[in-house]
């Protein structure tokens, strides 16, 4: 499954705004332990970045140089990424002398650049984390993140990616299931219903968690010994985004519309309602994990 980056642009400024604060700043508080005890960059390893909102949310907040490795199947998306990046950034820098921190095909040209005066090189990779999951987590680097991915994968693979996680993970705008549309319309549960068994369908990784993933993935990081912390990042939707709601809208009632579970009038009935809502709730969870390993140490600093 792919998403265009038209839809990753349209929901930019509402995935920012809605990531938890308090929990951001403890990754950040991570982070810039982390700088402190290292005479390097920092490492980020973001899976599924799209376009790279993800690093425009999160980069800011750091106080340290960075090193990014943007992961993802789309190699369109890479590209569109670089771009937008340099457009984002103050300045460009000359990134002749940036390694790569994994050497693989599908690695586009890295980029440096500067961003409020930090210094932050990006390396591209488009890999399969249906298959290529262990060579990504085995890219050298102090966080794992993710945005809006978790809820695509399936019950098996998001096993095996816990198993083999090594170090902290923060994983933001994972979809929970919870929808509250404003004014209220009499379908809103039975679409809500028909979404839901729309988002457990196969999205490249087997059949998909969907609203379940979060959940499942903090039980198993809890046995493995983590530290978990959890927090709601709801999108909280009204007039200033109207493309976004109207987007929804009609997404929601084109998923629909696929598992033949609905009539097609009353979906469309409901899709040019939602599409005139002055209000959209659409609940998301932010989760921070650290492994035991790195825990101790960072207790240890405090």
């Amino acid at each position: 499954m792919g998403f265009s980056a038209q839809w990753l642009a349209l929901r930019e400024a509402a995935d920012h705004r809605s990531r938890h604060i308090a929990l951001q700043n403890n990754v950040s508080d991570y982070l810039n332990w982390v700088a402190e005890e290292q005479i390097r960059p920092i490492r980020i390893t973001d899976l599924g970045s799209g376009t790279g909102s993800n690093l425009r949310a999160l980069a800011p907040c750091l106080t340290a140089q960075q090193a990014w490795t943007l992961v993802d199947h789309d190699y369109n998306l890479l590209q569109a990424a670089r771009t937008d990046l340099a457009l984002w950034a103050d300045e460009v820098l000359q990134a002749d002398a940036i390694e790569p921190l994994i050497k693989q095909p599908g690695m586009l040209e890295p980029l440096l650049i500067s961003k409020n005066h930090k210094r932050i090189a990006i390396h591209f990779c488009c890999a399969d984390l249906v298959v290529d999951v262990q060579s990504i987590l085995d890219i050298p680097s102090d966080l794992v993140t993710a945005a809006a991915f978790f809820d695509l994968v399936a019950a098996d693979w998001l096993n095996a990616f816990c198993l083999l996680l090594q170090k902290p993970l923060y994983a933001v705008l994972s979809y929970d299931g919870s929808e509250q549309w404003s004014p209220p319309d009499s379908s809103d549960a039975a679409i809500l219903s028909a979404f839901h068994a729309h988002q457990k369908t196969d999205k490249g990784f087997g059949c998909a968690l969907g609203p379940d993933a979060a959940k499942r993935m903090i039980a198993i990081l809890n046995e493995r010994g983590f530290n978990t912390q959890n927090a709601p990042s709801p999108w909280i939707l009204d007039d200033q985004d109207r493309g976004l709601i109207e987007a929804l809208a009609t997404g929601t009632a084109s998923a629909v519309r696929e598992t033949n579970k609905l009539d097609g009038s009353l979906l469309s009935k409901w899709e040019h309602s939602r599409r005139e809502a002055n209000r959209c709730f659409i609940g998301h969870i932010d989760v921070f994990a650290m492994d035991p390993a790195t825990q101790l140490r960072f207790k240890s600093a405090l």
